[in-house]
C-alpha cells in the first residue's frame, strides 16, 4: 500500500503579523517578558528552595554561581524592555512594560542578593529550578537549530497552539517531583524481579556499555508502552492528546496527557531499577534520552545520514506524528529504531516527511477539554456500545 501512496509536499501558512522581524520592538518586547517571567521565578526558587526546587537537580548545580547569570539576565531584561517601549508599536510596548515590571517585582524581593544556605530537603517540590534551567537550555539550542536549518522555512516561533504546548511543557517541569515520587514508588513494586548477579554484572562493565544496555531495554518498554497507548481503544484517547499537536517543533513534545506522563515515566523506571545500572550511565541515558525527547519533534532538516537507520531521528518520528494512512499506527520507538523493524512498524519512506500533522479525528484545542478528553471520548464509545 505504501508503494502506491502519493507523497505531497507539506504546506505552511504563515501569519505575518506573528513573525519576528528586526526594527518592530517585537523581539525586544518577547525577550524581555520572557526573561522578566524567569527572574521572578528564579529569585522565588532562591527565596523559598525547599518548596520550588527539586533535591536532585540541586547536586547538580551551584545556586551561588547562578545568581551571576541571574545578575545579568535582569539587567538586561529591563534594558530589552526599554528597547521595546520606544518602538512604535504598542502591543511591543506592554510586553516590554510586562517584562520590566516582573524583573523590578524580583529586585525588590531580593533580586540576586538573596542569601544561599543549605536547603531542607522536601518530598514534594515544585521543579522551578528544574523549568527555568530546561527552557533556557531548550530554546537556546534547539530553536536556534530550527532558525538555522529549518525544515519548513515558513513555519514561525509563533506557530499555532505554541501558548498550549507551552504550558505543558511548564507543568511537566513544574511536577518532576510527583513524577519522580510516583515512578520510583511504581519501580519498587518489581523488587522481587531484582537479580543481584544480574546487577553486579552490569555494574562491572564498561559505562559506554551499560548506557547501550539501558537505551536498548527502556527502548523496549517504551515502545510496547506507546504502542498499546495506540491499540487499545480506552487508552487510544490518553495518547491522543499528544498527537493532535499539527505543528512540530522543538515546544511539540511536551503536549501529553497527565496520565501518560505519569505512567510513562513510570515504566521506564522499571528497567532502570532492575538493572542497578552505575550512576554515571544512568545520568548520561537521562541526558540522552531528555535532548532526544526535543529533538525527535524539532523542525529541522539537520542531517543524520546512516544514524537515521539506527536512532529515531525528526523525520522518523514526524511520520508517527502524521495522520496519512501508510504513518498511522507505525514508529513507536523512542530510541532506536531497532523495536520498530523486528516488530514490523517502521515506516521511513526514503526523503519523504509527512504533508500532515495531527489525529484523523481532530481534539478539542483547549488545555481543559485536552485533559477531559479520554473521559468524554470514552463516554462516547461506550454509549455507542450500549446502544448497539
Amino acid at each position: 500500500m505504501t508503494t502506491q501512496y502519493q507523497y505531497e509536499a507539506r504546506k505552511v501558512n504563515k501569519d505575518p503579523s506573528k513573525e519576528f522581524r528586526l526594527g518592530e520592538g517585537r523581539i525586544s518586547g518577547y525577550l524581555s517578558l520572557v526573561l522578566g517571567i524567569l527572574n521572578l521565578l528564579a529569585v522565588l526558587a532562591y527565596l523559598y528552595p525547599s518548596y520550588l526546587t527539586t533535591t536532585e537537580l540541586r547536586q547538580v548545580y551551584d545556586a551561588g554561581q547562578l545568581q551571576t547569570i541571574l545578575k545579568y539576565s535582569m539587567y538586561f531584561a529591563l534594558f530589552l524592555g526599554t528597547v521595546s517601549f520606544i518602538s512604535h508599536r504598542a502591543r511591543s510596548r506592554y510586553l516590554g512594560v510586562a517584562g520590566s515590571v516582573c524583573t523590578l517585582v524580583a529586585f525588590a524581593l531580593g533580586g540576586y542578593k538573596v542569601p544561599v544556605g543549605a536547603v531542607e530537603p522536601k518530598a514534594l517540590s515544585l521543579g522551578v529550578d528544574w523549568l527555568i534551567l530546561a527552557f533556557l537550555g531548550s530554546a537556546a539550542v534547539f530553536m536556534l537549530l530550527e532558525k538555522l536549518l529549518p525544515k519548513y522555512r515558513e513555519q514561525l516561533i509563533l506557530r499555532p497552539e505554541w501558548n498550549v504546548d507551552l504550558f505543558y511543557f511548564s507543568f511537566n517541569h513544574l511536577a518532576i517531583s510527583a513524577i519522580l515520587i510516583f515512578a520510583n514508588n511504581h519501580a519498587e513494586h518489581f523488587s522481587w524481579a531484582v537479580s543481584p548477579q544480574l546487577q553486579q554484572t552490569i555494574q562491572t562493565a564498561p559505562i559506554a556499555l551499560q548506557v547501550a544496555i539501558i537505551i536498548l531495554c527502556a527502548d523496549f518498554v517504551l515502545y510496547w508502552e506507546h504502542r498499546l497507548y495506540h491499540e487499545i481503544k480506552l487508552l487510544w484517547p490518553i495518547h491522543a492528546v499528544h498527537h493532535s499537536i499539527e505543528n512540530l517543533d522543538w515546544l511539540a513534545g511536551s503536549r501529553g496527557h497527565f496520565v501518560q506522563v505519569f505512567s510513562e515515566r513510570a515504566m521506564v523506571m522499571v528497567p532502570l531499577y532492575l538493572l542497578g545500572a552505575d550512576p554515571t550511565a544512568l545520568n548520561i541515558y537521562v541526558t540522552f534520552a531528555a535532548l532526544q525527547a526535543v529533538m525527535i519533534h524539532c523542525n529541522t532538516s539537520l542531517p543524520f545520514g546512516p544514524l537515521k537507520y539506527v536512532f529515531v531521528t525528526p523525520q522518523f518520528h514526524h511520520w508517527h506524528h502524521s495522520s496519512e494512512k501508510p504513518a498511522i499506527d507505525t514508529n513507536y520507538s523512542a530510541h532506536t529504531v531497532l523495536c520498530d523493524r523486528i516488530f514490523g512498524t517502521y515506516h521511513l519512506p526514503k526523503k519523504h516527511w509527512p504533508a500532515h500533522y495531527g489525529t484523523t479525528v481532530r481534539l478539542p484545542r483547549t488545555i481543559v477539554k485536552q485533559t477531559l478528553y479520554p473521559i468524554s471520548a470514552n463516554l462516547k464509545r461506550w454509549i455507542r456500545h450500549r446502544s448497539d
